[in-house]
């Protein structure tokens, strides 16, 4: 693909500003004139009230502003973003409300960049409004394949994880025995996409799908499609659903005393999901995690200090968000501008190491690849503090837990 050169249009300031004050070396000037519009703008676009609140939602902007302050520290008088303005806006899940909200966001709001998005058919349309307005839109929380697929673009990159990656846990399930699986899944681009990764490497692992079973997002009341998985007698019942949605499935699953004759598979897990229901609920669950807080020392020290201001310990989300958000600041503090073609051009084939992205690689396609993790739920005994609720059991590396890079997709 060949990009256009962008012209960015100037918004009003709807939030308060973080200001960076100082000259910035090289060839920015010390009034911001390296700056669009004299200031970065970064939209936070997700969940504000709904089933994946609790997984990004409000805190999102508590590590984006963590990001911040970091680059702040970092640079000093040499900022090249002298001022930084953060704004929010709630998609409510809704793919047409995403759409109106992000080109709000482009053209009225002043935003450079774009983050977050859960809900892949909302991250679909804000990809395609970040491609028309030529603007960055550095995605998430959404899954679907399809952000580096058939709806790639320059300007969208895909930062955390996707549908394959989740389901690389999938061929341990079937080699401890797991052979028959019943998948339920959310009937939109998210579930979609994970029935089908799912399903391939179920098959890839010499197992075997028996039924796969759509369900309306968001849902509550899961009684009649757990019935109709538990009618095939399958080894395995995995729920591809998350957030609130998940947490609804689990709890009736359980509540049906499903786990005593079936193993429960879960397509995507955050930590909060597990906080909300409860250790036990989940307990010997395996899952692929891309991030996990209590993994290290590093990932501690961030986590300690977002329980400082959320009294939450953060989830995958939020630590890919501070990273995407250090990152492009990084980029702009290289280009020597906030001009989108060139933070892109700094962004792309960049490796990069942060407490989120461990051997990360922006790939020709906009993918990022970094290790990843198959995790395990511990049991109720063996939780030691609040919130460690997960046993890394392996590393997946970066290469392996992401697929090849998409020809069709090279920028």
């Amino acid at each position: 693909m060949t990009r256009k050169s962008s012209s960015l249009v100037v918004g009003g300031i709807t939030a308060a500003a973080l200001v960076l004050t100082g000259c910035a070396g090289g060839p920015p000037a010390p009034d911001g004139s390296a700056l669009s519009d004299g200031k970065v703008t970064i939209g936070i676009l997700n969940d504000q009230s709904g089933v994946y609140r609790d997984l990004s939602g409000p805190n999102t902007r508590v590590a984006v502003d963590m990001a911040i302050a970091d680059y702040r520290e970092k640079y000093g008088d040499e900022a090249v973003a002298t001022e930084i303005e953060v704004i929010t806006s709630d998609h409510q899940n809704k793919p047409d409300v995403a759409n109106t909200q992000a080109q709000q966001m482009y053209d009225r709001r002043g935003a450079d960049i774009i983050l977050d998005v859960p809900t892949s058919s909302a991250a679909l349309a804000v990809a395609e409004v970040a491609a028309a307005k030529e603007r960055l839109f550095i995605n998430v929380t959404a899954a679907t394949m399809e952000l580096t697929g058939a709806s790639c673009n320059p300007y969208t990159f895909h930062w955390a994880y996707n549908t394959e990656m989740l389901a690389k846990g999938a061929a341990g399930v079937v080699e401890d025995g797991g052979e028959s699986w019943a998948i339920v899944y959310p009937d939109y681009a998210f579930g979609q996409g994970m029935n089908a990764s799912f399903t391939a490497a179920v098959e890839a692992a010499g197992g075997e799908v028996l039924e796969s079973i759509a369900t309306p997002f968001p849902n509550d009341n899961f009684s009649t499609f757990i019935t109709r998985a538990a009618a095939q007698d399958p080894d395995v019942i995995g729920i591809m659903a998350a957030g609130g949605d998940l947490i609804n499935f689990v709890k009736q699953y359980n509540q049906a005393g499903m786990q005593e004759s079936t193993t429960l598979a879960v397509g995507l897990m955050f930590i909060t999901d597990i906080h909300s229901l409860g250790v036990d609920q989940f307990s010997g669950t395996t899952f692929t995690d891309a991030w996990y807080w209590n993994y290290d020392e590093q990932n501690r020290e961030f986590a300690d200090r977002f329980t400082q201001l959320t009294d939450t310990r953060p989830t995958f989300a939020h630590a890919g968000n501070y990273s995407a958000a250090l990152q492009y600041l990084e980029a702009i503090q290289r280009a020597g501008t906030d001009d989108a073609d060139a933070v892109i051009a700094e962004l792309e084939g960049a490796e990069l190491n942060d407490l989120f992205l461990r051997n990360g690689v922006v790939r020709s396609d906009h993918s990022v690849i970094h290790d990843s993790y198959v995790a395990r739920v511990k049991a109720a005994d063996d939780v030691e503090e609040p919130w460690d609720y997960e046993a890394i059991i392996a590393t997946i590396p970066a290469e392996d837990a992401f697929s090849d890079v998409n020809p069709n997709c090279s920028m």
